[in-house]
């Protein structure tokens, strides 16, 4: 590690590498650009939206860091074969999702496609491509699949959500089975309730107070809660870690049902 402290390398062998961030037109995805690129690493900021994620690498790009967006939908694999199609990246942040609330009654037969063709199918087809040139390429690289508590315990309405993250707890540990020989860690970030600017209305309505007085913390997360856990599972660091999830979530998960 190194002891310059004028710039002390806090989370060692990131810098100088790529990282592909999925669904990083806003949200989440968008602040794990940020946060990569803050410690050295070249992004490529992805999403079906160009024009988003092209102000978000100008944006990294004035602050001195380095990011170029690339546009592609994950959950449509010709998209993903030619998006990736010669790139080689380090480090991968499978973040694009999507959900809807519904009774299981009520969520019809599209959105439950939609969901799983994105959070489940997308993280796979993006991995895929990724590990290959992983492979061919013979430097390893790290894989993070981005879960959420609701794939190892469930709440209402959230049926094909709930059903998408629990498979990709499974697709994360396959992987890393599959593709330790090659050096590739695949491990899971799992975020309980973390504030955005797509949720901030509703948590702020009485329904989603009532939900942030569950949490033992009694508060949201934050963007920010999440760089920790992030940081260590793409950096030298966590270089042991492979096919496990690290939950970020107030105590979430082990609060009484």
């Amino acid at each position: 590690m190194a002891t310059d402290n004028a710039n002390p390398t806090i989370w060692p062998g990131l810098s100088g590498k790529r990282a592909l961030v999925t669904g990083a037109s806003s949200g989440l995805g968008a602040h794990f650009a940020r946060v990569l690129a803050r410690e050295g690493v070249q992004v490529t900021a992805a999403a079906r939206r160009i024009s988003k994620t092209t102000a978000l690498c100008d944006d990294i790009c004035a602050g001195g860091g380095r990011a170029d967006p690339l546009e592609m939908d994950v959950a449509d694999p010709a998209s993903v074969t030619a998006a990736m199609s010669g790139q080689a990246f380090d480090i991968v942040i499978n973040n694009a999702g999507t959900t809807a609330s519904a009774s299981a009654f009520d969520h019809q037969p599209e959105d439950f496609d939609r969901i799983i063709d994105t959070n489940l199918k997308g993280a796979f087809h993006v991995a895929r491509e990724a590990g290959a040139a992983m492979v061919a390429r013979g430097a390893g690289g790290v894989i993070v699949n981005v879960g959420s508590i609701l794939g190892l315990r469930v709440a209402g309405h959230v049926a094909a959500y709930a059903a998408s993250k629990a498979g990709l707890m499974q697709l994360s540990r396959a992987l890393a089975l599959e593709w330790a020989r090659h050096n590739i860690r695949v491990n899971a970030l799992c975020p309980g309730y973390i504030e955005t600017e797509l949720n901030r209305d509703f948590f702020a309505s009485d329904p989603g107070r009532a939900l942030i007085r569950r949490v033992p913390q009694r508060r949201l997360g934050q963007p920010s809660d999440l760089d920790g856990p992030l940081l260590l599972l793409v950096s030298d660091l966590g270089r042991f870690m492979t096919g496990t999830e690290i939950v970020a979530d107030g105590g979430h998960l082990v609060s009484s049902l």
